[in-house]
C-alpha cells in the first residue's frame, strides 16, 4: 500500500509518499510545492496542479491530510485551510479519499505526546523511515502524517478482526 501524507500551507506544502509492506516501511518520495509570491488563487492554483501531478506520478492508494488548528490570527487560518482545501480537492478530483488527522494526533502517534515539538516529530519520522538525511521541516510533517494514517489504519483494522 502506498500513502500520501500532506501537510498543507499557503508558501509551502509538504508532501511525503510511504510505501507499506507486511515486514517494512519505507520513503518513496517527499519534498514540499513552494508557491512563489503573487496572487494568492495563483499560489492555490500551484498547490492543487502540484499535488495532482504528484498523484499521477506516485499513485497512492490512501491519502492523509493534516487538518487546520486553530490560529490566533483568523486570516491566516483562512489562508491555510484554502491552501489545504486545493490540495483535498485535488485528491478528492483524482477519485481518492482523504483521511484527516490533527496535529496533536499526527505527533501523539509518532512520538507519544501531542504536545512533542518539531525536532521529536523530525527524530521519530527519521528513525522509523530509516532516514540518514535531515528532512525540510514541511516535508518531515507530511511523512509524519503518513506514518499516523499508517498507523491508525493498522489499529482500525486489528479491532476489527478482534470484533469478528
Amino acid at each position: 500500500m502506498r500513502i500520501l501524507g500532506i501537510d498543507p500551507g499557503s508558501r509551502a506544502t509538504g508532501y511525503g509518499f510511504i510505501e507499506v509492506s507486511k515486514s517494512k516501511t519505507i520513503c518513496i518520495a517527499h519534498g514540499v510545492i513552494r508557491t512563489a509570491g503573487g496572487d494568492f488563487p495563483d499560489r492555490l492554483g500551484v498547490i492543487f496542479a502540484g499535488i495532482r501531478d504528484l498523484l499521477q506520478q506516485h499513485k497512492p492508494d490512501q491519502v492523509a491530510v493534516e487538518s487546520v488548528f486553530v490560529s490566533r490570527n483568523p486570516s491566516s487560518a483562512l489562508k491555510l485551510g484554502q491552501a489545504r482545501g486545493a490540495a483535498i480537492c485535488a485528491v478528492v478530483s483524482a477519485g481518492l479519499k482523504v483521511a484527516e488527522y490533527s496535529p496533536r494526533s499526527v505527533k501523539q502517534a509518532l512520538v507519544g505526546r501531542g504536545a512533542a515539538d518539531k525536532n521529536q516529530v523530525q527524530h521519530m519520522v527519521c528513525v522509523l523511515l530509516h532516514l540518514r538525511e535531515r528532512l525540510e521541516e514541511d516535508a518531515a510533517d507530511a511523512l509524519a502524517v503518513a506514518l499516523c494514517h499508517q498507523h491508525t489504519s493498522e489499529t482500525l483494522v486489528r479491532m476489527q478482526k478482534l470484533q469478528g
